[in-house]
C-alpha cells in the first residue's frame, strides 16, 4: 500500500463491496481524481501501475475496470495504510509470469 501513502490526492481506492467477480482484490485508481503525477508508479512493489499510454496490452482491460470506480464510488474507500511485507523479486517475477507479462 505504499502507493496509497504517497498519493497526494488520495485517488487510490480499495473495493469494499461484495462483487469480487467484477472488482478483484486489488487497488483501483479513480481516473477522474488522478492528477497523473506519477509518484505512485515507483512505489508499487508489484510494478503494476502504468500511465494510460504505457499500459501493456495484457492489462488494457484494467483501464475500463478502473473507470468503473466512478459508477460505484460508494463501494470504494481509500484504505488505511498498513505495513505489509514487500514481495520478493521472485514473487514479482512469478506474478508477471501469471499475466504473461515480461516486464
Amino acid at each position: 500500500m505504499s502507493c496509497v501513502e504517497v498519493c497526494p490526492v488520495d485517488c487510490i481506492y480499495e473495493y469494499q463491496g461484495d462483487d469480487r467477480a467484477t472488482f478483484p482484490n486489488q487497488l483501483f485508481i479513480d481516473p477522474e481524481e488522478c492528477i497523473n503525477c506519477g509518484v505512485c508508479e515507483p512505489e508499487c512493489p508489484w510494478e503494476a501501475i502504468f500511465e494510460d499510454e504505457q499500459v501493456p496490452e495484457v492489462f488494457q482491460a484494467d483501464i475500463d475496470l478502473n473507470a468503473k470506480i466512478t459508477e460505484h464510488k460508494s463501494q470504494f474507500a481509500v484504505p488505511e495504510v498498513t505495513e505489509k511485507p514487500k514481495p520478493t523479486p521472485e514473487q514479482i517475477e512469478e506474478n508477471k509470469k501469471k499475466w504473461d507479462f515480461p516486464g
